[in-house]
C-alpha cells in the first residue's frame, strides 16, 4: 500500500487502514520502545499507547515535512522517553537492582526490528563516533547531554555528532 493511500485511510478512520498500520508497523516500533524502556509489560503498554496516539494525531502528519514511518517512529520514541522519565519509572528505577537499569545499553549484535526497514543498514554507515551516538539517542532513549556523560564527550561534539548523521541519513534516503 502506498504511503500516501494509508494515510487517507488513516484519515478516514478505515479498519483496514488501522490494520495494515499495526501488521507492517508494530514490529519496528515495538523494537524502538523496547529499546528505550526494557520492562516487556510497559512496552507493550506504551506500543498501544503509540498506535492510539498515531490514530488520533493522524490529521496532523504532513507529508511535506517527512515520511509517514518517520513521524510514527518519532511520535512512538518521544511516548517511550516521556515514560521513562515519568515520575513513575523514576520510582520504579530506584527499586530496582543497578544491573536492572533502563538505561543499560545492549552491545551485543542482535537481529532487531529496524533491520528489515533499513534503519541498521543506514547507522553501519556511519562513522563509529557518528554511530555510537546515534545508538545512544535514538534507540537507547537518552537525551543528548545525557549521552554526552555517557561517552564523557562534551554535549557540543555529541550534537555535531548528531546533527552531521540526521544530514547523512537526509541525502542517503532524498528527505526533505
Amino acid at each position: 500500500m502506498q504511503e500516501m493511500e494509508l494515510v487517507r485511510l488513516l484519515r478516514r478512520k478505515d479498519e483496514k487502514g488501522f490494520e495494515y498500520l499495526y501488521t507492517n508497523y508494530a514490529g519496528a516500533l515495538y523494537g524502538v520502545v523496547s529499546r528505550i524502556v526494557i520492562d516487556r509489560d510497559i512496552a507493550d503498554e506504551l506500543l498501544q499507547d503509540a498506535f492510539l496516539k498515531i490514530y488520533n494525531k493522524i490529521d496532523s502528519f504532513d507529508a511535506s515535512k517527512g515520511k509517514l514511518f518517520t513521524w510514527m517512529l518519532n511520535l512512538t520514541r518521544n511516548l517511550a522517553i516521556d515514560k521513562l522519565r515519568s515520575k513513575e519509572m523514576s520510582q520504579r528505577r530506584k527499586s530496582d537492582n543497578v544491573g536492572d537499569s533502563v538505561y543499560k545499553l545492549d552491545r551485543e549484535s542482535t537481529p532487531s526490528q529496524e533491520d528489515h526497514i533499513g534503519v541498521r543498514e543506514l547507522l553501519n554507515q556511519l562513522d563509529e563516533n557518528q554511530k555510537q551516538v546515534m545508538e545512544l539517542v535514538y534507540f537507547g532513549g537518552f537525551t543528548q547531554a545525557e549521552a554526552a556523560d555517557e561517552l564523557q564527550l562534551p554535549l557540543g561534539t555529541v550534537k555535531t555528532r548528531v546533527r552531521s548523521a540526521l544530514i547523512y541519513f537526509r541525502k542517503t534516503l532524498d528527505v526533505r
